[in-house]
């Protein structure tokens, strides 16, 4: 297996490699999972594996999660169908910087990605690497941040345009969720910067330390979190991976974020995606 990395901060494309061997050559998927700690996103080309080694592969991880939105393919729970053609509204709840299903009490640890159909042009995805997010915050904003932690809203964003019973049916099953500003990997000890379009607000923000005056909180609160949230934006923390059937994506769900661009017209675009439960968040 050869590793070629794209960026100075984050992803590698393995070449060489068929993933659907991974899923019995327990060698070749310690190979693929120490790659991926190590550059958080992999993507890998010409994989035409089927919908049921895909889900295979990716149980190699661990237990896979249904979408209470989006929804599984029928016959292969937890491979989530994103299908976007000319016939469907268009909606915009990808292309914003997110950390995939922030909103679970125990967000999904990692995603295997692949592309069915795209565009000729356009449609791509970016990543970007939120331990190098946090290491680079001033040191004034660290102090700041600690202990510090957010909510998070499937509500507020999937849920935001149904009727509200229904939205209010979404938020009873998967109450907003709270998460540490600054998390810890699980298996690298390294801290993450963990707000994303997900979060709505500090739930612990509030306190004498913090606030002389109301303005401290609000404006002051909000404030801050959009600051931490924009540190997905910049480009020296990013990669940008180019769509073509058959191409895969592994990513890392517990340093990362991504943003799907839709910058196509209206066409097929069609991805399907394993997503890997996770552990809750220190």
């Amino acid at each position: 297996m050869q590793v070629e990395q794209l960026t100075c901060a984050i992803g590698a494309e393995l070449l060489g490699v068929r993933l659907a061997d991974a899923i019995h050559d327990d060698g070749l998927f310690a190979e693929v999972r120490a790659q991926l700690l190590k550059h958080r996103v992999l993507f890998l080309r010409d994989q035409d594996i089927s919908r049921a080694d895909h889900v295979a592969f990716a149980r190699r991880f661990g237990e896979l999660e249904d979408h209470p939105v989006v929804g599984s393919d029928p016959d292969h729970p937890g491979l989530v169908q994103i299908y976007k053609s000319p016939e469907t509204p268009v909606d915009r709840y990808e292309n914003a910087w997110h950390t995939d299903a922030t909103w679970r009490e125990k967000p999904p640890m990692g995603c295997v990605l692949r592309c069915v159909e795209s565009p000729m042009v356009g449609g791509d995805t970016l990543w970007t690497n939120m331990v190098l997010a946090y290491a680079n915050l001033p040191t004034e904003i660290k102090t700041r941040i600690e202990g510090l932690r957010a909510r998070h809203s499937i509500e507020a964003t999937f849920g935001a345009a149904m009727p509200i019973e229904k939205r209010l049916a979404l938020k009873a099953r998967f109450p907003d969720a709270e998460h540490p500003v600054v998390r810890t990997h699980p298996e690298t000890g390294e801290k993450v910067l963990f707000v994303n379009a997900f979060a709505t607000h500090f739930s612990n923000y509030h306190t004498p330390e913090r606030v002389r005056f109301g303005q401290d909180a609000n404006p002051g609160a909000g404030e801050l979190l959009r600051y931490l949230i924009s540190q997905a934006y910049i480009p020296e923390y990013q990669v940008r991976w180019r769509w073509k059937p058959n191409s895969i994506a592994i990513w890392d769900n517990r340093c990362t974020q991504h943003y799907a661009v839709m910058d196509y017209p209206a066409c097929h675009r069609k991805m399907e995606r394993a997503g890997i439960m996770g552990d809750a968040t220190f």
